[in-house]
């Protein structure tokens, strides 16, 4: 049966792979950037081959809290149903390491806008639905209050931390969710897949970003994950695992769901 799954920053590396493979299987995708020459270039080359029907361009900044919310709701205009929703959009370096709203970029696109997105959508998320959230391998602890304040850390150790509270609240919120659904899921595709990301971050090709694609559509899709709602995949193993000891910590789960239920308020009332 054809789903209909939303890729944030699907562009391109990744999440442009995930895209194209869910089309070949029969999926209706949604995609997303924040270039609009370039999803509009993307988005007709993509209905030209598979159908104008089962391709939608979303455009959208997710350093902003304001387009964070109103792609939500473009989402949500257009869709009665989405069946998954990967957050895979995310930054490492960038000479912007402040956003508009005053919040660290990383943080920012890697672990607030993603949430807000999450639960901005999470009403046309039927329960056997899917969220499906792209963590790392690279997790570093951190202090809630990082979320709310610029940091001139290292954008390595930056986006490390930011990965690990990407993670922090899938597992928790995945829980949360675990009777009545949808599964939330963190997942790590690989480590040094062949992104722009880890070629701006490494200097380096890195290896085919199809393997991360696999797995997400795996995630997104297959029987493995069906029941893995609050867990972390990590895909450099294969398997089912348990991220940073830290994200286990009830007290900094607490608080930053606290935090971020409190941001999610604040972009609402934008």
């Amino acid at each position: 049966m054809s789903k209909t799954i939303l890729i944030t920053g699907s562009t391109d590396g990744i999440g442009k792979a995930c895209a194209m493979t869910l089309l070949m299987q029969g999926h209706r995708v949604l995609l997303h950037g924040r270039n609009q020459a370039k999803l509009d270039a993307l988005r007709d080359e993509l209905s030209t081959r598979f159908g104008s029907d089962r391709v939608t361009g979303y455009c959208a900044d997710l350093s902003v809290l304001a387009e964070v919310c109103a792609l939500a709701k473009a989402v949500r205009a257009d869709h009665a149903q989405l069946d998954v929703l990967i957050n895979n959009a995310g930054v490492f370096k960038t000479t912007q390491t402040l956003s508009s709203d005053g919040y660290d970029m990383r943080f920012m696109v890697n672990t607030i806008a993603p949430y807000i997105l999450t639960q901005a959508l999470l009403s046309i998320v039927p329960k056997q639905g899917r969220v499906i959230n792209l963590s790392s391998a690279a997790q570093s602890p951190f202090e809630v209050s990082e979320l709310l304040v610029p940091s001139n850390l290292s954008s390595g150790t930056v986006y490390a931390k930011s990965k690990l509270a990407l993670t922090v609240w899938s597992m928790s919120l995945g829980a949360q969710l675990k009777a009545s659904g949808p599964c939330v899921i963190a997942v790590n595709p690989k480590s040094f897949l062949g992104s722009k990301m880890v070629q701006e971050a490494y200097g380096m090709q890195g290896s085919s970003v199809q393997l991360g694609a696999d797995i997400l559509v795996e995630a997104a899709l297959g029987e493995r994950f069906a029941d893995a709602g609050g867990l972390y995949f990590d895909n450099d193993i294969g398997q089912f695992s348990p991220p940073h000891q830290s994200a286990e910590e009830q007290a900094l789960q607490t608080r930053l769901m606290e935090t971020l239920a409190q941001l999610n308020q604040h972009a609402n009332s934008i």
